[in-house]
């Protein structure tokens, strides 16, 4: 079983390569390109109206292999499911209004902080009633029931991973890498708890989310969007707390970590100081590119600290 689970990555990956390109040529027909900002790095300005919305590249694989494979007999596996489909919903509506030559609308970050909370609560919700999940392993330590108390926990571990990773995705295979990374490391965790139903769903993503850095990768052929970044930050998330190892996200998703602190910190700083700034330009990618990194460096070793952090994770899931 558990080899089959693993296999699908590869499935995956076959099936979101021949979905990306007539989905890449439909948005390329409709003008589906993204506006940059004038606030990121000039470097991007030449990024104007590359296609976005590829993230349904990626939920779309989802949902068609787990339908097909990985829901009868498995009914827990429709939370993340769910997930992917309904937060990479609210990402579509918020990337059809960033886009170029189009009135700039988007969700406004009131509404969009709304429809997420509303999400995560419902999730957690899900979590502790339906799917009896409550508690938090602590390596070396054991398990440990965190009754009630675990619901409000559940809700900001979507939040915040589901925020972070979208502060993540500003650079080509950026945030795509860093993700597959992430979902593999817990995909091994959930071998280890022979939780074949959520290394199948772990590993699927695996394999649709490299499918689509086919056509992300530098210079990227379409952008993942808030379509994919909200969908799949949330997902991770879930499958975090469906492990039980959630503690360990920040540690496995060292990278959406660093990201969103280093947005955190400059914001702050600049408040506090009237206009003083810690880094040439938040978030982070954006102040290494600035430093004279190029965009396939910055990348790169975020992958590479990616990879450390999903090793160093699932290492200590195993001291439990």
């Amino acid at each position: 079983m558990t080899t089959f689970s693993l296999a699908t990555a590869g499935i995956a990956f076959v099936i979101a390569l021949a979905i990306g390109r007539p989905l890449l040529a439909m948005l390329r027909q409709r003008g589906i390109g993204k506006a940059i900002s004038d606030e990121g790095p000039d470097t991007h300005h030449v990024k104007a109206g590359t296609p976005t919305m590829g993230g349904l590249i990626i939920f779309a694989t989802v949902a068609i292999l787990t339908v097909a494979t990985n829901v009868v007999g498995r009914e827990s596996i429709l939370l993340p499911l769910v997930a992917i489909v309904v937060l990479g919903g609210i990402g579509l509506l918020d990337d059809f209004g960033t886009l170029q030559g189009r009135v700039q609308w988007g969700l406004s970050w009131r509404l969009k902080v709304v429809l997420l909370v509303l999400f995560a609560l419902g999730a957690a919700l899900v979590l502790f009633y339906g799917l009896d999940t409550e508690s938090i392993n602590v390596p070396w330590l054991g398990q440990y029931s965190l009754g009630e108390f675990y619901i409000p926990i559940a809700v900001l571990v979507i939040l915040a991973t589901t925020t972070s990773v979208a502060i993540t995705d500003g650079m080509d295979a950026l945030a795509g890498g860093t993700l597959a990374i992430a979902f593999a490391a817990y995909g091994v965790i959930a071998v280890g708890q022979e939780q074949d139903f959520l290394v199948r769903f772990a590993f699927t993503t695996v394999g649709a989310t490299l499918g689509f850095l086919w056509y992300n990768a530098h210079p990227a052929q379409v952008f993942m969007g808030d379509t994919g970044a909200l969908a799949l930050g949330g997902t991770l998330a879930i499958v975090a707390l469906m492990t039980g190892h959630w503690l360990l996200l920040p540690i496995i998703g060292i990278v959406f970590v660093l990201e969103a602190g280093s947005d955190i910190v400059q914001i702050g700083y600049f408040k506090l100081t009237s206009g003083r700034r810690v880094l040439r330009m938040a978030p982070l990618h954006n102040h290494f590119e600035l430093l004279g990194w190029s965009e396939p460096q910055v990348v790169t070793r975020a992958w590479l600290l990616g990879i450390a952090g999903a090793i160093l994770g699932v290492a200590l899931a195993l001291q439990v």
